[in-house]
């Protein structure tokens, strides 16, 4: 029985060492990060939001981000767990296809980019891709009188690249978008 203690005991010590090491280098290398590792804060007109959590637009003057499984409560972060053959799910996804489509009358026979229909995994996705972004154009410049080749414009220079132009998608911050959008005239 003494051989078990002794070997649970050297497993556990190795174990502790492992793991401590991880996260050494895990809090380490968030340190390199822009944000060091902390959220990045934006205060706009005396609010303070977080760009790395959605955030909902229900104004059509504003670009609309992904749908929130937890209504962007970042308390509750969680996806709905319902998948394509969930009667109750594609009943949801076709109607916020339909709310899309009646805000913006000029796309409704562009094809509809997921990442507005559906929400994401932890139901806090702050981005969308440039589709997603281009497919609202038309509506905000409308909205806001503003032209469509500025919103086009403010699009792409929103748009973050892949890390490296390699890893991970294009995407654009939804808070970000509509903070520059509230600033072009």
């Amino acid at each position: 029985m003494k051989n078990y203690i002794v070997s649970a005991f050297r497993l556990t010590i190795v174990m502790l060492v492992i793991v401590g090491i991880y996260l050494v280098i895990v809090y380490a290398g968030s340190k390199v990060l822009p944000t060091q590792g902390n959220a990045e804060i934006i205060n706009h007109n005396g609010q303070k939001f977080y760009a790395n959590i959605g955030q909902e637009f229900k104004s059509v003057k504003y670009f609309h981000g992904r749908p929130s499984a937890v209504d962007y409560n970042a308390a509750g972060s969680a996806g709905s767990n319902k998948g394509p053959s969930n009667k109750e799910y594609l009943e949801t996804v076709q109607k916020r296809i339909d709310t899309l489509k009646m805000q913006n009358p000029e796309m409704n026979t562009a094809k509809v980019p997921v990442e507005l229909v559906t929400a994401s995994g932890s139901g806090l996705d702050p981005d969308i891709s440039e589709e997603g972004a281009l497919y609202q154009a038309k509506r905000i410049a409308k909205e806001r009188n503003i032209s469509l080749e500025k919103i086009e414009n403010l699009i792409n220079i929103q748009t973050e690249k892949p890390l490296l132009g390699l890893f991970g998608p294009s995407k654009i911050n939804v808070l970000k978008l509509n903070i520059a959008l509230d600033q072009t005239k």
